[in-house]
């Protein structure tokens, strides 16, 4: 095997976590793919895995290689692309990873135009709400709401997004509106997310407050939240993608609008050494283009 065959063979043992995963998805036997790489360990004189009886972990020469062979994969994979194909139109598979409400609800109804506009790509796409290790899970692009924090990663905004707390005016009739945040702990909260302990940003001149909020029905699911304010079971924080279309027909109203945390936005995020990958760009490109900036309320 030549080395871009033992970078490949490497690459997909780290993502796929082990020689029994990385063999089935390459089509060889474990035992195979457990010689090449102590071959190619030897050759280079290093060890790039540590192995044990139960898992299988990458040392920090590992990572190093890791990251150079993708970059240098990569570049193979783009060059092939786009002579093989005789233009600039992506071809391949590209995996996405997006955030559960928001892919049912936005990404949902624009896949098949996307698909159409480029025939010879496929999409695999994973919605779930954790945020994914792109590199590490091999995902080339992954969706990400709200403020990023640092990391290599690059980033381009898709659209703008607001964070609102709101409620049915049925809700807001019976209790009356929180007149400050702190209010919050004498109302019915529906609180978002998976730990017990679920806080509430604010603003107050300039300074971010953070209040503890707690009711009798917690989920893990944005358009669940919804649907339980949209009932008249209590007050619920979430981002207008998700209540956009409510706020608009008047099913659900905000309050403490005059301690709204500042806008966040709706971000493609990419490895930078896969920034010129034509299917990323392709569909970063196709996705700013179709939500046009918009903050759907």
């Amino acid at each position: 095997m030549n080395a871009l065959e033992d970078m490949q063979l490497f690459a997909t043992t780290v993502e796929a976590g082990s020689f029994t995963a990385a063999a089935e998805r390459l089509g060889l036997s474990k035992q195979f793919v457990s010689r090449r790489l102590a071959a190619l360990e030897a050759r280079l004189g290093v060890r790039l895995l540590n192995r044990t009886t139960r898992r299988l972990s990458v040392t920090e020469l590992g990572r190093e290689y890791h990251a150079r062979a993708c970059t240098i994969l990569d570049a193979v994979a783009e060059t092939e692309d786009m002579i093989g194909s005789g233009s600039r139109q992506p071809r391949g598979t590209l995996r996405l990873a997006a955030p559960m409400s928001f892919g049912t609800l936005h990404l949902s109804p624009l896949l098949p135009r996307f698909l159409a506009r480029y025939p010879d790509l496929r999409l695999e796409i994973d919605l779930n709400d954790r945020t994914v290790d792109l590199i590490g899970e091999g995902y080339d692009m992954a969706i990400r709401i709200g403020a990023l924090p640092d990391s290599a990663l690059v980033a381009r905004r898709l659209a703008g997004m607001r964070l609102v707390t709101c409620c049915s005016p049925g809700y807001l009739h019976g209790r009356g509106a929180p007149p400050e945040p702190e209010a919050l702990s004498a109302h019915d909260c529906l609180p978002y997310g998976h730990t017990r302990a679920t806080e509430w940003l604010y603003r107050r001149a300039g300074e971010r407050i953070a209040v503890p909020v707690n009711g009798r029905l917690r989920v893990n699911n944005g358009e669940l939240a919804r649907d339980a304010a949209l009932a008249g079971l209590g007050l619920t924080q979430l981002p207008t993608f998700i209540v956009g279309a409510a706020l608009a027909r008047g099913e659900l109203v905000t309050v403490l609008d005059d301690f709204a945390p500042n806008p966040g936005g709706i971000f493609a995020v990419y490895p930078q050494h896969r920034q010129a990958f034509l299917a990323i760009r392709a569909l970063a490109d196709f996705l700013k283009d179709a939500f046009g900036e918009e903050t759907w309320a």
